[in-house]
């Protein structure tokens, strides 16, 4: 071996270059379940189940909650949108407070498990079933021919049962003005009532008139309540 070659030789064993390990490349996204090719995710929905009464237990409130998922959801992406809706059920109705929040949302998969029982439900003997999830009434095995404003009246009081609504309520909340050319005033409410009253037949006592005030929705043993399906109008 000659000198030349021994420290060649040195040299190498003494030059020991760092090694820099490239950053692993970031995993891909995984792709959302149940979207379609062609298609794209534009947001998402987060159910929560919880009311009132559980939240105040916990020491806040739905709005506080709401609030806070926000917040939240601005600072994790900042050029995100949110929008929060309230979801209302009669009072009574059972049933996990997920499960009852995804029907009066319009959960499809939600719908979709509901609507296999329904059809064994109307074959229920007698009474009254205000189906909101279908927007329709059935009497006695029959569906009452209701128009859309009737059905959306009829709505508006189940949805608050127990609570007497005045008539500017609800023609404030139920028409239009800037829009509808026949918005009713107090007097003609009436007559919208009359009619739906007519229509309900040997159950129009289901809503009740509370003179000088307004019209509450009274529940008998022979009436049900099918779960809302639609967005609540209190919204966040």
């Amino acid at each position: 071996m000659s000198l030349a070659h021994i420290d060649s030789a040195r040299s190498v064993q003494s030059y020991r270059p760092e090694l820099t390990l490239a950053p692993a490349p970031a995993p891909a996204a995984p792709r959302i379940r149940a979207v379609p090719d062609g298609s794209q995710a534009r947001g998402f929905v987060l159910y929560v189940g919880i009311d009132e009464a559980k939240a105040a237990a916990a020491g806040t409130s739905l709005h506080r909650i709401v609030e806070e998922l926000k917040k939240l959801t601005q600072a994790i992406a900042p050029s995100s949108e949110t929008h929060a809706a309230v979801a209302l059920a009669p009072d009574g109705v059972g049933g996990r407070d997920v499960d009852v929040v995804r029907l009066a949302l319009q959960d499809p998969a939600a719908l979709a498990k509901r609507r296999t029982t329904a059809d064994d439900a109307d074959r229920a003997p007698g009474g009254v079933v205000v189906d909101i999830s279908r927007k329709r009434v059935i009497l006695d095995n029959e569906t009452a021919a209701l128009t859309y404003k009737e059905f959306e009246l009829l709505q508006y009081l189940v949805l608050r049962e127990g609570r007497t609504i005045e008539r500017a309520e609800l023609i404030a909340k139920l028409w239009d003005a800037e829009s509808e050319e026949d918005a009713p005033n107090e007097r003609t409410i009436d007559v919208h009532v009359r009619r739906l009253r007519a229509k309900l037949g040997r159950y129009e006592d289901i809503v009740r008139t509370v003179r000088g005030v307004g019209y509450r929705f009274d529940r008998h043993a022979d009436v049900s309540i099918r779960q809302a399906s639609t967005p609540s109008p209190d919204r966040f």
